[in-house]
């Protein structure tokens, strides 16, 4: 029979190819995403070693069932793998625990996010359950500082329920990018203290699935990126944008031949803009170019019921943005601002320096958004499906730049909206994080 040292090497072998694997096929998808794979294989080689190193060190701890004593942490990780790589929900924490749970030597088993407890499962769940807010002093500390806590006696717990039988527990931070996203927690029925190498199953377990998070958030990411291109194209040749605009020139070839000459070739620049693109940046000047084609196509139809003002700071032009940022602003301030409006409306597009950053408004005076669509306007299903929507706008900007870089938007019916867009100076901050007002780095979304 193979050694426990063999045997450990041997799953340590498996699991670091399969997150090999899965970093290399994310890369192949997006190479953008090459520096960040780099540091995560890293620290998935890292974490591994930790892992042979654990179990040399604790040969005669078993804290796995079935009489084998091989590490739990590798075998949690690989059993939980296909689950985390969907994110931290409810759905998935509550697959996670019950592996834990089915793995580990422990009473109970518990998840959490930043706010609530999302699994609970073992000892006591008669009265310990999911779905509540997080409501121990620990817990919230463990959030907030991004400690691991030991709770050795039944009184931290704060169960106010008299027949709980459980006396110590252990919180890990679930961190994704630095920053916690939550906690796993594994509770005993002993008294006393905590065995060590439930402590440092919890370490270890917390750590692989903080890896497993992070890997989700770049499958995440690069998904979004794949929606984005195939939403862009669809949105160029947009059947009512395509119609409205070749109907528009049928008119004017009768009475303007001219001008319908000039529009079929901005028609025919507009897909051309399109289809040139390569990358996920443009320069601001790629970008208003491309605005202002689609506005003078849009002008031909609205003719003088639709009114541009612009105001753009010189200086901006030569800076990268993500493709694809103003141009759905505008296009959704005519729709649905000015074209449902009495009378003339206008539509002003600001691009300015502030707080270090770029600050883009597109502002209309239309007939604005009632609360009831504004609570919805920034989920992926509502709009008309047509084009490159808000929401696909906002979650590409939180997922390029941090959770403070979406879509502001404010809106009041018949009286016109406006919405801000901030996109940092410096483009190397896509493959960061985004940098808030403070100066300090925000994770993207690990939830």
């Amino acid at each position: 029979m193979n050694s426990l040292n063999d045997i450990s090497r041997g799953i340590s072998l498996r699991w670091g190819l399969v997150q090999l694997a899965a970093v290399v096929t994310l890369v192949l998808i997006n190479p953008g995403f090459w520096k960040a794979a780099v540091g995560m294989t890293l620290a998935s080689a890292i974490g591994t070693y930790l892992a042979v190193d654990y179990i040399q060190k604790h040969k005669g701890v078993k804290v796995k069932l079935d009489d084998h004593p091989i590490d739990p942490t590798l075998q949690i990780a690989n059993e939980t793998l296909p689950f985390l790589r969907r994110g931290l929900n409810e759905e998935t924490a509550q697959k996670t625990a019950e592996i834990i749970l089915k793995i580990s030597d422990v009473s109970a088993v518990a998840i959490t996010d930043r706010e609530k407890v999302l699994a609970y499962i073992g000892e006591c769940s008669d009265h310990h359950k999911a779905g509540g807010p997080i409501i121990t002093h620990a817990t919230k500390q463990a959030v907030a500082a991004g400690e691991l806590i030991i709770i050795k006696d039944k009184k931290g717990l704060q169960c106010p329920e008299k027949g709980c039988t459980l006396q110590s527990a252990v919180i890990a931070p679930l961190k994704c990018k630095g920053e916690v996203a939550g906690t796993v927690k594994l509770y005993q029925t002993r008294q006393g203290e905590l065995q060590p190498a439930v402590v440092k199953l919890a370490m270890a377990v917390a750590q692989v699935l903080g890896l497993q998070m992070e890997l989700a958030e770049l499958d995440r990411q690069a998904q979004l990126v794949t929606k984005a291109e195939l939403d862009a194209l669809h949105a160029q040749i947009n059947p009512h944008f395509l119609f409205n605009t070749l109907n528009t020139i049928i008119t004017y070839s009768r009475t303007h031949p001219e001008t319908a000459r000039k529009l079929l070739i901005r028609l025919s620049s507009f897909f051309r803009q399109a289809l040139k693109r390569h990358g996920h940046y443009n320069s601001l000047r790629e970008e208003i170019e491309y605005v202002n084609t689609y506005l003078i196509l849009e002008k031909a139809r609205f003719r003088g019921k639709l009114r541009i003002q612009r105001d753009i700071d010189p200086s901006l032009l030569d800076n990268q943005m993500p493709v694809l940022t103003l141009q759905p602003l505008v296009e959704n301030a005519v729709k649905h601002g000015i074209h449902h409006k009495v009378g003339t409306g206008t539509v002003h597009i600001t691009a300015r320096m502030f707080n270090g950053e770029m600050l883009f408004i597109i502002r209309d005076d239309g007939v604005g958004i009632d609360k009831e669509r504004m609570s919805k306007v920034l989920f992926p299903w509502f709009g008309s499906g047509n084009g490159v929507g808000l929401s696909n706008v906002h979650a590409r900007l939180k997922s390029l730049f941090g959770e403070d870089y979406g879509l502001r938007i404010m809106s009041e019916v018949n009286k016109g909206t406006s919405i801000y867009v901030r996109v940092p100076l410096n483009k190397n901050n896509a493959e960061k994080g985004g940098i808030n007002g403070a100066g300090k780095v925000q994770s993207a979304d690990c939830r």
